[in-house]
């Protein structure tokens, strides 16, 4: 007995907006079907003594500190702005 039905994946192609045929439905449909019963045998396994993470390898920030520093000169950023107004970029509006 399949664990997702052919009316479930074409209502998830539908949500997607993918046009998939009859055909299709059911590969798709046993496709799902062999990943859940993949899935479902990480059930069997005793996870006990494992302690719940986040991620499988040990993560860490790797990024420099965040040291302030000076920025650019307002006129040398503004050089070669396109368009500016009152000391800013000027840019086209996108919202009325």
């Amino acid at each position: 007995m399949s664990r997702i039905s052919i009316d479930q994946v074409k209502h998830v192609a539908d949500l997607a907006r993918l046009a998939i045929t009859d055909e299709e439905a059911e590969m798709f449909a046993k496709q799902l079907d062999a990943i859940i019963t993949f899935a479902e045998q990480l059930n069997e396994l005793d996870t006990e003594n494992v302690p719940p993470t986040s991620h499988v390898l040990d993560m860490r920030n790797v990024m420099r500190e965040d040291i302030p520093e000076p920025g650019l000169p307002r006129e040398e950023v503004l050089k070669n702005a396109p368009d500016q107004q009152d000391g800013q970029f000027r840019v086209p509006a996108i919202l009325e």
